[in-house]
């Protein structure tokens, strides 16, 4: 009895020494979360300090998700953000988490984390890197002064929603999830002083290798089907080999069926392949617009997208906005994303591919030249318009 004691309270000590400076939203220590329907298993492991929680997902487990007990309290509007101990699997796969704002399941903020370290780490969220995942005019950044108050978030849900793609089978375990009192930012806005695109146009003069990212929904997504035949992607690193001799390494994390904000919280899965990428293309307005996103609302979308590539590629790529792409059904009534691209463009100091202007241009006489079969995605003659609008803009350094 007396060694259990003591043991207990050992253990007490170390809990405190450990967690010194932070408040607890969930040790993890007890089962605290309700299980998803189906493909979802929860299990008590051993933790980096005493138990943690190992969520387990079966394959094609989109839409599942283990909701926790814990809502936001009034200190988390005093914290910087919080922070949980990790332990993947190992697998090149992503975990993921949500909460809920204010009750209001169409204001959801999310965050990704990669799961390849079978080793026990500390991740740490500031509450501006949780992105809004739905488009919605309260979508405010969470900021206790001048946005979204974090002590309105409800309980942490772990798990993927429909836009991650991948839905494979996966697990990792969680320990210790706490208040942050303070987080170290960083500050810098790495706006270009000069062209926008100047560094990688400069390679490309150089005849220096250049990586591109190409971000997107399935204008851009190779695996959808209107792309199979042709995509602009690899016309644009075809054209880039014809005009500087360069081979053009091309990392497409696109989606189909996403919107730009998607984009944005899945960004880890390519920053793993290409962490400091020469460009990164930024390519969304179909479905944002089908998601009732405003023009005011893309604005502040794209500028947040402009800022968060920035900072996840510590300033080292260079960012071209592309407009939205007109529809043949939709052939005005995305001018105003569009706008809002041009405006943030200008604000940010990014490149601008203005491919709604250009397939206005090149569709006045025969819009549906442009397009495949559903005249929404592209045909080779849209795709050839998009990468040869793109190079334009690179050619120009963004200008």
């Amino acid at each position: 009895m007396q060694s259990r004691l003591v043991a207990a309270v050992l253990f007490l000590l170390a809990r405190a020494a450990f967690c010194a400076d932070s408040l607890p939203i969930d040790s993890m220590d007890s089962e605290s979360f309700r299980l998803p329907k189906e493909k979802g298993r929860l299990e008590l492991v051993e933790g980096k300090v005493g138990k943690a929680l190992k969520f387990s997902a079966d394959d094609q487990c989109s839409g599942i998700f283990f909701i926790g007990k814990s809502p936001g309290k009034p200190e988390w509007d005093s914290a910087a953000g919080f922070s949980f101990w990790l332990k993947g699997d190992g697998s090149n796969h992503l975990g993921g988490l949500q909460f809920v704002w204010n009750e209001d399941y169409a204001l959801r903020y999310t965050y990704a984390f990669p799961i390849d370290s079978t080793d026990w780490k500390k991740i740490t969220v500031a509450w501006r890197d949780l992105v809004p995942a739905l488009p919605n005019p309260n979508a405010k950044p969470l900021d206790p002064k001048n946005g979204n108050a974090p002590s309105r978030l409800g309980a942490v849900w772990f798990g993927k929603w429909f836009f991650w793609k991948d839905y494979a089978a996966h697990s990792y375990a969680i320990d210790e999830m706490r208040l942050e009192p303070a987080i170290e930012l960083d500050t810098n806005e790495y706006k270009p002083v000069g062209a926008p695109l100047a560094r990688v146009l400069e390679k490309l003069k150089a005849k220096q290798p250049v990586t591109i990212v190409t971000m997107g929904d399935s204008l851009t997504d190779y695996a959808h089907w209107a792309n199979k035949a042709a995509n602009w992607p690899t016309m644009l690193k075809n054209a880039l080999k014809d005009k500087y001799g360069v081979e053009a390494s091309i990392v497409n994390p696109a989606v189909g069926g996403s919107c730009l904000r998607h984009g944005l919280i899945i960004m880890p899965r390519w920053l793993k392949e290409a962490p400091e990428p020469d460009l990164v293309t930024v390519c969304y307005g179909f479905n944002d617009h089908d998601s009732k996103m405003t023009g005011e609302m893309f604005l502040e979308a794209q500028t947040d997208a402009v800022d968060r590539i920035r900072r996840a590629t510590k300033g080292k790529a260079d960012v071209l906005i592309i407009t939205s792409c007109p529809a043949v059904p939709k052939w005005d009534s995305m001018a105003d994303l569009a706008a809002a691209c041009r405006k943030a463009a200008v604000a940010k100091n990014a490149g601008l591919a203005d491919i709604y202007a250009a397939f206005h241009e090149a569709g006045k006489e025969n819009k549906e030249r442009l397009y495949c079969s559903d005249k929404v995605h592209m045909g080779q003659p849209g795709h050839e318009l998009i990468a040869k609008v793109v190079v334009e803009n690179i050619a120009q350094g963004g200008k």
